[in-house]
């Protein structure tokens, strides 16, 4: 019995001996996993406050950024600041202090025009041709109407639920008698919107806005073979500018007019003339709001746009229709081989077609208040003309105006 009683006790203290040993080595093994754990993790710092302890996040973490939220950042901030700018500047304006003009710098002007806009646009074109459902159509309208404050009592169709997608909205016309055309004044108003700038053309730069100018001959292109032969036995001057004056003692004249949003986005002719040349840049599509006209230099030489040109009573006439961003879209109703923001055209070039042919030797005879084309959106008209030196502008910069009212006069 004695011996049986030894042997349970040696056997139980043999086991309590392993499970020691099997307890040691776990709380070893376990603080050095703790150890390693611990070694792994990136150092963090600790803030002592009055109230609670405070641990920040690793440094590691904290400072890893990924490219795109960068951009996004830097980007939204960009384009924030110059929001407060053009805030500032219409705050100023309103009290009648001049503001200073500021361009763009190359790099900046580098940036705008990376964006993709024309694809931007092209897309915008699709979605507004989307058709809406009818139940969506007036809630979508009526946001559009009350930010860009639409008068849809000179609609044609009043009803919102008429007009299937965007784009038949954008396009609506207007009651007969809303546009009234001035017959007593030689140039009209093509189009509703604010007058930008206008006067003479001198030594062949035209200002986009007060202070910021762009050059004729980069606007309107080299003149076409038809053209030299014209003005070449009228003209002994060699600068593109005299070489569009046709007649002794006679003048050149622009006017810039800007369409917001909310403006009607067709064009009429502004006076009695006759198209003979149409000439299409394909370019940018950079906003052309006056804001951004005030900011980059030739403005409207970057941007895509369609030249008319002709001659009207007193000599050269042309009206440009010059497009921006969501506006790729430009309308001329007789020229149905125009396709502008085609991907098929490259940046850089232009593409030129004209109307007299053997069969017409007049061109395109346009009236004066004559449906003449369209916008998808806001955008910029700019008429550069030939007059008598005692032609007169009616008009006052930043002014709002119609289509159908007068320009200018004799």
């Amino acid at each position: 019995m004695a011996v049986s009683m030894e042997r349970m006790c040696g056997a139980a203290l043999r086991r309590s001996s392993v499970l020691t040993d099997c307890n040691f080595f776990w709380h070893k093994n376990l603080s050095l996993r703790k150890t390693l754990v611990i070694w792994k993790q990136p150092p963090s710092r600790t803030f002592f406050t009055d109230r609670r302890k405070l641990h920040t996040a690793p440094v590691v973490r904290t400072f890893r950024l990924r490219p795109l939220h960068f951009l996004v950042a830097t980007g939204g901030g960009y384009a924030g600041y110059r929001q407060y700018e053009k805030y500032r500047v219409e705050q100023l304006e309103k009290m009648g202090i001049e503001v200073p003009i500021k361009l763009a710098s190359e790099w900046e002007v580098s940036l705008y025009k990376s964006v993709p806009t024309r694809l931007l646009s092209r897309a915008w074109g699709r979605l507004n041709q989307v058709e809406l459902p009818t139940w969506l159509r007036k809630p979508v309208y009526s946001l559009y109407i009350w930010t860009f404050g639409v008068n849809m009592k000179e609609a044609a169709v009043e009803d919102l639920h008429h007009y299937r997608n965007l784009s038949e909205f954008f396009r609506r016309k207007l009651k007969p008698q809303s546009r009234p055309v001035c017959c007593y004044h030689s140039v009209i108003s093509p189009s509703d919107g604010k007058i930008l700038n206008f006067g003479q053309v001198k030594n062949c730069e035209v200002e986009q806005v007060k202070g910021v100018t762009y050059s004729l001959e980069s606007f309107l292109g080299p003149l076409t073979s038809t053209e030299d032969l014209q003005f070449s036995q009228t003209s002994s001057c060699n600068s593109f500018q005299n070489q569009l004056v046709t007649k002794e003692g006679n003048e050149l004249y622009h006017c810039v007019i800007y369409l917001a949003p909310g403006d009607y986005h067709c064009f009429h002719s502004p006076t009695d003339w006759r198209v003979s040349h149409r000439r299409h840049f394909p370019g940018s599509l950079m906003s052309v709001n006056p804001g951004v006209a005030r900011w980059i230099k030739e403005l409207f030489c970057h941007n895509e746009r369609v030249v008319l040109t002709g001659d009207w009573k007193h000599g050269f006439f042309s009206l440009t229709a010059v497009g921006a961003t969501n506006v790729g879209s430009i309308r001329i109703y007789f020229d149905r081989d125009l396709h502008t923001n085609s991907p098929c055209y490259s940046k850089g070039s232009y593409n030129d077609f004209s109307f007299i042919t053997n069969n017409n030797k007049e061109g395109i005879p346009m009236r004066k208040g004559e449906h003449l084309g369209e916008f998808n959106l806001g955008s910029t008209i700019v008429l550069i003309f030939e007059a008598p030196k005692d032609f007169n502008f009616h008009l006052k910069p930043g002014q709002k105006i119609r289509f159908g009212e007068a320009l200018g006069s004799l």
